[in-house]
């Protein structure tokens, strides 16, 4: 077993580093999102064809609305739960920081890319961050309920069905996994939540988004997202951390457990923890 005695002389190079590379990094994708936001929205464009990356412009890590009060089920579920801001300048407690998935929604609202890939019977999405593929099935078969959903079981992204109407595409999910977060507040969903999504493609460089959750047994009222906009993305970048011109396209963000919480233990906890000599 490695020895995990590491004092804040040994390790403080490696932060002042690390934390250079994020700022340096921050530049680049801000210097980026200047470029893809200034992009002609005067393009002609389908607007049943979602093809391509795309990056939201705004990020808060949520359904970008003030969430309903829950009830006592949803108070219960949330409890032990400790978000970022609650911890008092500390890490909290969301399942990703030890490499648990994100799951659905969370991950939609990050602001990492996603790529549109769209098939006949079906629209994937691929998301940076984990490198995930959603199934989004526009081939007409029905949303799961009732002993259907409950054979099929909870879900990290749940289990979704999509169609068009008019020139806004409307998603459903069902049957997600109640252990991961709404949101970085750590809100809670139930398994037999419902969660809707209705994009629609603006103009050639534009997508609006709006949620909706329906979960009567956590929340006393339909939560209601905030309308988001996602940008598209140039072909020619790529955009993981400001790494452009390497190649094209979504790169590898996987979490590791391996490799990310050593580097988190070694990197900031350990630290913190060594008592000076």
């Amino acid at each position: 077993m490695r020895n995990r005695s590491i004092t804040l002389a040994a390790v403080l190079p490696m932060v002042i580093i690390l934390f250079a590379g994020i700022a340096n990094g921050q530049d680049e994708k801000d210097k980026f999102k200047a470029r893809y936001e200034s992009a002609s929205e005067n393009n002609v464009f389908d607007p049943h064809d979602f093809a391509g990356i795309w990056m939201m412009t705004r990020v808060d890590h949520s359904l970008g609305a003030p969430a309903p009060p829950l009830t006592p089920a949803g108070v219960a579920a949330m409890a032990g739960r400790v978000a970022d801001r609650a911890a008092g300048g500390a890490v909290g407690n969301a399942p990703w920081y030890t490499c648990n998935p994100m799951g659905f929604p969370r991950l939609n609202n990050d602001d990492e890319p996603m790529e549109f890939i769209m098939t006949k019977d079906k629209i994937l999405q691929v998301f940076q961050w984990e490198h995930r593929i959603r199934y989004l099935w526009t081939d007409g078969r029905e949303l799961p309920s009732g002993q259907n959903l409950e054979n099929l079981g909870p879900a990290w992204y749940g289990h979704s069905v999509a169609k068009w109407e008019g020139n806004t595409l409307v998603v459903n999910t069902v049957g997600l996994d109640e252990r991961a977060w709404l949101d970085n507040a750590g809100l809670p969903k139930s398994f037999h939540a419902r969660i809707e999504e209705r994009y629609t493609r603006t103009a050639y460089n534009t997508i609006e988004l709006q949620m909706t959750l329906y979960d009567p047994e956590y929340y006393t009222a339909t939560y209601v997202g905030g309308k988001k906009t996602y940008k598209k993305v140039p072909d020619d970048a790529i955009t993981y951390f400001g790494w452009k011109g390497l190649f094209a396209g979504i790169s590898e963000g996987i979490c590791a457990p391996m490799n990310e919480v050593e580097g988190y233990n070694k990197g900031f906890r350990d630290p913190g923890q060594a008592k000076p000599k």
